[in-house]
């Protein structure tokens, strides 16, 4: 029991966490008071995803789990996991943008919004922000962040410096991961802006990388990857605790990839009015809307 009571630490991303919750709950209390009580469910619903999400996080990274992960790799995998997939989804299904906003005062809102509608860098800005959340930028930008930090070099950089794990590693992770899951679900006042296709496509892609990477650091490879991990723990060997991260890697994208592939193929067949509709669209047979960057 001593160690799922006595291993819990404290983690920088406590005081974000919580300044950001405070300022969500601030924003919800201040759009309760000018909203309809349905109006006021519905953003109460969201924001218990969006709470989950964060609880998700911080049971990544202050939980004994975080303590764990020093000594195996393979509990190290499941953070990973935890803080690039499954709390991003969390994050962006809560949908905490507006209350956000409106957690600022009403000058403060102001100024921001005369800034980036028509301060001398607005355009700049508004380009910037187009870039970012681009699909295709999105996409790329997630992939990369995670095969980056499963090489060698960053792994053992991030083991070794705290404020590289904390800020450089886990920010990207969590960064990469809410652009990413805005172009496959819905976050109001955002909507995924490529086609169903092409989210599709996202999703099976990004999972094939991730069972390449698992490849990688399993069957292709003869001997650990991280000298951080040349210890060996208690009856398992550093290469077996890297072949069973390899394995979490490679299962838990299942988790994550089918459910989210069969929410965008659900929308498509609502979007098209049938199954068939959506094959001959996959085919080639109907033609994609005009005008989305991504589709085609």
């Amino acid at each position: 029991m001593s160690s799922l009571t006595g291993h819990w630490s404290f983690d920088p991303f406590l005081v974000v966490a919580a300044a950001v919750v405070a300022a969500h709950e601030t924003g919800l209390a201040r759009l309760d008071r000018r909203s309809t009580p349905a109006h006021r469910r519905a953003r109460r619903r969201r924001s218990l995803l969006f709470d989950a999400g964060v609880a998700c996080l911080l049971l990544a990274v202050a939980s004994p789990l975080d303590s764990w992960a020093g000594d195996y790799l393979y509990l190290h995998m499941i953070e990973h996991i935890l803080i690039a997939f499954y709390a991003p989804l969390l994050i962006v299904a809560g949908a905490p943008w507006i209350p956000l906003v409106f957690s600022l005062p009403v000058g403060a809102r102001r100024r921001l919004g005369r800034a980036l509608l028509l301060g001398r860098r607005s355009v700049a800005v508004r380009r910037l922000l187009a870039f970012v959340t681009n699909p295709w930028t999105a996409v790329v930008a997630f992939n990369g962040v995670m095969v980056f930090w499963h090489l060698p070099r960053p792994f053992d950089l991030a083991q070794e410096n705290r404020a590289v794990h904390v800020w450089l590693m886990h920010g990207s992770f969590v960064l990469a991961g809410v652009l990413f899951w805005l172009q496959i679900v819905p976050s109001h006042p955002f909507r995924p802006r490529a086609s169903l296709l092409w989210q599709g496509g996202a999703v099976v892609g990004t999972n094939v990388v991730m069972f390449v990477l698992a490849m990688a650091m399993s069957i292709f490879s003869t001997g650990s990857w991280y000298a951080v991990y040349a210890h060996a723990p208690v009856s398992l060997s550093p290469f077996a605790d890297q072949q069973i991260g390899a394995a979490i890697l490679w299962v838990c994208g299942d988790f994550w990839a089918v459910p989210a592939l069969v929410a965008v193929i659900r929308r498509a067949v609502e979007e098209d009015g049938g199954l068939s509709n959506v094959m001959e669209r996959v085919v080639g047979r109907v033609p994609a809307a005009s005008g989305d960057p991504a589709r085609g």
